[in-house]
Parts: C-alpha cells; structure tokens; sequence
C-alpha cells in the first residue's frame, strides 16, 4: 500500500496557536457546549452543577457578579449558536447582518455586538471588518490557551497539569490503538521513518525535536478518519510542549530512549502488532514521567 500522505498544514495551524495569549473565556459554562436553549435537550441545575467546575472555596467575595447585560449577552449567545444549528451553517458560512440577527432573535444591536465578540474570543464566530461575521473554524484554539494559563498557574511549577497532560495523552494514543494498527498493518511510510531517523539524530546530539514530534503524530492520526481526535491530540501536545521549559531538561539517554519509542511504535503499527503498538506507547511516555517524577 502507497504511503500516507501527511499534511503539513494542519501542524504549522496548530503550530501558529498563541499559547500565551490570555483571552476572557466563559468559565466553562457548560451550557456552551449543551445549553438547553440551542439543543432542546434540558439539563437540570443540578446536573449543570455536578458537571461543571467549582472551587473548593466557593465563590470568592472578589469575584464580579453576573449583571443583567452579563445574561443578556449570554441569551444572545445562544441564540446565535441556535441559529447557526437551525441553518445548517458550518464553518466559514456567513451570518446574518446585525440588522437582521436583531430583528431575527428580538435582541438590541448592542445585546448582538456583544455576543458576537464573546463567541469570537471562543472561535464559534469570526467577525471581518468591513465583510460582517461568519461561523467560526470552532478550534481547540480556547481550550489550550486555558490549559495552557491553567497549568502555569499550577503550584508546583506545572508538574501537576503536565503529569495529567502526559496521561491524556498516553490515553488517546491507546485509544486509537486498534484502529492505527489495522489502518497502518502492511503499509509503508518512509515519511515518517525520516522522522524518526531525525528525533535520533537529535537525540544523538542532545538537541530537541518537536517539530518531528508532532509532524510524527500527526502522520499516525491520518490514518484515523476522526478530526476530533486530530484537534485534540494537537492540543494536547501543545500544552504539553509549552509547560515542559519549566520542567528539568531531558538527559540525552532520555531523548534517545523516546526516539526509539517512536521508532517501536510505527514497526509495531506497520506490522498491525497491538500488544507491540501498547507497549511502545508505554515506552514512549515512561522518559517523560521519569523527569516529571524526578527519578
């Protein structure tokens, strides 16, 4: 079987992600994700509440309360996501005017504005000045610029947040294990064998390689038909990649050691071997947990 051809274009998207940008986020309101109002489906307080974040403390005495034009524009919010479910839009679809989602959705234009710019700032929307608004790519941009804020306000230096990183991880790496090795049994795939030759070489050096890294990763995923699962293990790794300078370096035996774990785990995929492609996997994040771990 030819090949797999491996896209460098979702990797250099992925790899433009300001890590550190802090954007205003809904607190993971988990009604942007299931809100009643859009999907028709009732969720009670209760299970809202069991579901959703809360702080150990309560709500802190510094903590602004919800003002009336707070829940407007949340209303507003979900008015437009109803919309965009109603229509049928995806992705790069135009909306509305403002003119015309006011009178559609009973709302001010100022009520419109703003939500428009909240769901911006969650990639649902994207607004072009002087073309209007359009539906957004809808990315995991949101979710690793809070990870990554997450884990830098970690308490012990992030090791706690890229201990839980490296887990997630590990787990959707052995989640696609049955499908990887069925998809990839009998192929080859001299692309990512120079990778691997690549992250050796550097590791022979003491140099780093994440640029092979995720390109690797990523030319395992094409093989898997869920761009879910694409976002997320690109999300994953670039929260991890940007938590791990606070961490101590890799020795070059442990660069090297994780090289060869890359290299087990494409023989192992190549060969449809599963028991090979899981203990690979284990191998490839056992360095990382050492240094986490301080062993």
């Amino acid at each position: 079987m030819a090949a797999a051809a491996v896209s460098a274009a979702p990797v250099a998207k992925c790899l433009r992600i300001r890590m550190f940008s802090l954007l205003i986020f809904e607190n993971w309101d988990v009604r942007f994700c299931c809100s009643a109002r859009y999907t028709n489906s009732m969720l009670s307080d209760k299970l809202v509440q069991a579901i959703s974040p809360q702080s150990p403390q309560g709500t802190s005495p510094n903590r602004p309360v919800p003002t009336q034009i707070d829940s407007r524009s949340s209303v507003t919010m979900d008015a437009i996501k109803s919309y965009i479910l109603r229509h049928g839009l995806h992705p790069g679809d135009r909306l509305p005017t403002e003119s015309a989602l006011c009178a559609d959705l009973g709302v001010s234009r100022s009520s419109v504005r703003e939500a428009l710019r909240r769901l911006q700032a969650l990639d649902i929307v994207t607004v072009r000045q002087g073309s209007g608004s359009y539906v957004g790519e809808m990315s995991m941009q949101p979710l690793v610029e809070t990870l990554v804020l997450r884990a830098a306000l970690d308490e012990i230096n992030g090791a706690q947040s890229l201990h839980a990183i490296i887990d997630t991880r590990r787990a959707l790496d052995l989640g696609i294990a049955v499908p990887l090795t069925r998809a990839m049994k009998g192929t080859t795939n001299p692309h990512l064998w120079e990778l691997v030759e690549a992250m050796t070489e550097y590791a022979h050096t003491g140099s780093t390689y994440l640029e092979q890294d995720i390109q690797f990763h990523s030319g395992l995923l094409a093989y898997v038909e869920n761009e879910l699962m694409h976002q997320l293990v690109a999300a994953m790794w670039l929260v991890h990649q940007s938590v791990t300078p606070q961490l101590a370096a890799a020795s070059r035996q442990e660069m090297e050691d994780t090289a060869e774990a890359h290299a087990a785990i494409l023989r192992a995929c190549e060969a449809g071997d599963l028991e090979a492609y899981t203990a690979a996997v284990e191998a490839h994040y056992a360095p990382l947990l050492a240094i986490i771990e301080g062993r």
